[in-house]
């Protein structure tokens, strides 16, 4: 395998649904296929095609012909249809043809394959299929998978730019062309209250998060693939932390904290128009309107026939399971919840079963909770099929997280995995004190600011659609987007080590509000589910007193803008061990949203530091080489989860007896902080450090 095999692969990412055989990318590389491959349209004018099209490339990309196996069942996915990881048929075509991939014997013939299949089956599926193979494989694993929102731009672009996309590139030279702005606010108006919060649920930074965190975690393909260490847990707590993230910044927004949505046959208030058109599926994306029910499913097209009762039961059987303590197994005997297989917790188990991945130990009897309410939602709109509707944001993983009533489906799922965390023993102060170690103060310090005030305002940046505009003139085409973004600031910690040995412990650092939507204190035990992990990290304690300074762009929850948006052409890594985790590190919570929104006049919020004891953290492997960007939320590739504990300890579990508030929660080895998060409405154009 060579690396340039690699790089050629990696083109087949461009322009999903031109042809193999049409110039791609900057080096204009046209793959020349077997005739046999090309698909039934162009067949017949194969011989000319290759001609007239290797004539306008700059190089030109031999395949070789290969036994192929039988891919027809692809093909039953309509290449203008939409794709989704939640629907049972689409996900079982993305297993079988990730496995596929995985199995092809070298690079060459995963690209002869690749050439022979791109043009026949669904993009969509064809995109997720390799990314997830490529990242996986370990002869791709060193190559960086383009940017999802430059592939497809329709899942996260407001679909009237295209029109003046295609105009600049048509009319305007590549070197004078301007970038398209796009609206801060396009999906409503301010007469909606939840449009208020449309900068988080609409943030490219926040669904690629989404989108790529399925990619290193699929539901199904290869146990090996799927079965990554704490993978049901991770599924939990990632989405939790989203789930609380959302509920600061509707305080900051004066909203109330979302609401689970605990019953499907109960009407949504919540609407949603989402503005996208379809680039590939030419059409746009159903909407939502406001007080819609579900009802049972009956579209033969999609091979989907669900009664909406079955969510009912099988959320009483996971209950039933919770309370019990045990699972049924399909066998019919019964496991320990709390403790199966020398697990820590059973979380890890019931996020499979809530999840319904492959490792469910059961999906018969607890099955398909999560994914079948995000299909119940997703086609509320054309339950039977009668209006030939596709699906709504909520069925796609790289767009769902738009969607108001997607963190109401969340948090229902959340108060389940709440529930069982109810029913385990509660940390003592024991578990939670570190003997030698106090905290003395705590402090966030902004250049050029106020100690403990986080300052945020709006940035612009711009992101190129070239790559997936199909059919329009080459060179780059540019949208600017406008996001949140924070000052970036150190936190600074004084620790006391009252012994006579240097000590190692894990600093955690964790934010949540000071108060509820009506100004009063939060009980501790619903407050505790609002702290959101900024950081954690293993920290050295020499005897005395010690100064722990450290960079808030050095967060183990999120990853640099550069990541997220995967600029193939630049801010690339360079060497071997960097090249080979950047894939893995495209999974992260983006830096530009590490803090909530604030207000105008200063949002209250505390701050929370804690140095736990290493010994029950320590998780003793060779990190060396390895990428650990965002292992909070997104793990160490091929390694296990870097951090012993409960995700989320210590808030992850009602606190003990007697403690109703943070300062009673406390222990010498926890400090808190008041903190303000303070916006100033400016914008500030990226790379330019000048103000729109």
């Amino acid at each position: 395998m060579s690396r340039q095999e690699v790089e050629n692969l990696k083109l087949m990412f461009e322009r999903p649904t031109e042809p193999v055989f049409v110039p791609k990318g900057d080096r204009k590389a046209t793959f020349k296929v077997p005739n046999t491959y090309l698909s039934s349209r162009y067949k017949p004018l194969g011989p000319a095609l290759q001609t007239r099209f290797g004539e306008e490339a700059e190089e030109q990309i031999n395949v070789n012909k290969i036994s192929l196996p039988n891919t027809r069942q692809f093909e039953e996915l309509g290449r203008r249809e939409p794709f989704s990881v939640f629907l049972p048929f689409h996900r079982e075509l993305a297993a079988n043809l990730i496995t596929l991939m995985m199995g092809m014997k070298s690079v060459s013939d995963l690209t002869s394959l690749c050439c022979y299949v791109r043009d026949r089956i669904n993009p969509f599926l064809f995109n997720y299929a390799l990314s997830v193979a490529m990242l996986h494989r370990p002869d791709t694993q060193g190559t960086d998978i383009p940017n999802f929102a430059e592939s497809f731009p329709e899942k996260f672009v407001d679909g009237a730019v295209f029109s003046n996309a295609r105009e600049e590139a048509a009319i305007v030279p590549e070197g004078s062309r301007m970038p398209i702005e796009l609206p801060r606010d396009y999906s409503a108006s301010d007469l909606e209250p939840e449009n208020r919060i449309a900068y988080f649920r609409e943030d490219l930074g926040v669904n690629l998060h989404h989108w790529h965190w399925h990619l290193v975690y699929p539901i199904e393909g290869p146990r090996e693939i799927v079965a990554k260490d704490r993978r049901g847990e991770l599924f939990y707590y990632m989405h939790q932390q989203i789930v609380a993230r959302y509920d600061i910044e509707r305080l900051c927004n004066k909203l109330p904290r979302v609401l689970p949505l605990a019953d499907l046959k109960q009407p949504m208030k919540e609407a949603y128009f989402p503005k996208l058109d379809s680039l590939v599926a030419s059409r746009a994306w159903p909407a939502r309107s406001p007080n819609m029910v579900c009802k049972d499913l009956n579209r033969p097209a999609n091979r989907l026939k669900q009664d909406l009762d079955d969510m009912t039961r099988w959320t009483d059987r996971l209950h039933e399971a919770i309370n019990s303590g045990f699972i049924r197994l399909e066998n019919g005997s019964q496991q320990t919840l709390n403790a199966p297989n020398g697990l820590d917790e059973g979380i890890d188990v019931l996020g499979n079963l809530l999840e319904a991945n492959i490792l469910s130990l059961n999906r018969p009897y607890y099955g398909n909770l999560h994914n079948m309410g995000h299909i119940f939602i997703g086609y509320v709109h054309d339950p039977d099929h009668r209006y030939l509707e596709n699906f709504s944001p909520m069925n796609d993983s790289a767009i769902n997280m738009r969607d108001p009533i997607f963190y109401r489906w969340h948090k229902f799922i959340d108060d389940v995995f709440h529930k069982y965390k109810s029913t385990i023993p509660r940390y003592t102060v024991q578990q939670l004190e570190y003997q030698p170690v106090r905290i003395s103060s705590t402090n966030i310090e902004v250049a050029g600011g106020p100690t403990n005030t986080l300052q945020t305002f709006w940035q612009q940046s711009d992101l190129d659609l070239s790559r997936g505009m199909d059919f329009a003139p080459r060179g780059p085409i540019r949208v600017r987007f406008t996001h949140l973004q924070h000052s970036d600031f150190n936190y600074r910690i004084q620790a006391n080590n009252s012994s006579r040995n240097a000590i190692q412990g894990t600093c955690r650092i964790f934010l949540a509000p000071n108060n509820d939507e009506r100004g009063l204190p939060i009980p501790f035990t619903e407050h505790r589910k609002l702290f959101i992990e900024l950081d954690r990290f293993i920290v050295t304690l020499n005897p005395g007193s010690n100064e722990i300074v450290r960079r808030s762009t050095d967060s183990s929850v999120t990853i640099p803008f550069e990541r997220t948006f995967r600029n193939l052409d630049l801010n690339r890594p360079v060497g071997a061990n960097e090249l080979e985790q950047f894939n893995f590190c495209g999974c992260g919570w983006p830096q530009h949203m590490l803090i909530p929104k604030g207000t105008a006049e200063g949002y209250p919020c505390t701050l929370f530091v804690m140095i736990s004891n290493i010994e029950g953290d320590l998780i003793d492997q060779d990190l060396s080489g390895q990428c650990s960007d965002s292992s909070s939320f997104c793990g160490i590739k091929d390694r296990l989860y870097p951090d012993r504990r409960s995700m989320g300890y210590p808030f992850d579990r009602e606190p003990r007896t007697g403690v109703n508030t943070l300062r009673e929660f406390l222990t010498p080895n926890m400090m808190t902080q008041n903190v303000t998060i303070r916006f100033t409405d400016r914008t500030v154009v990226r790379g330019s450090g000048s103000t729109a």
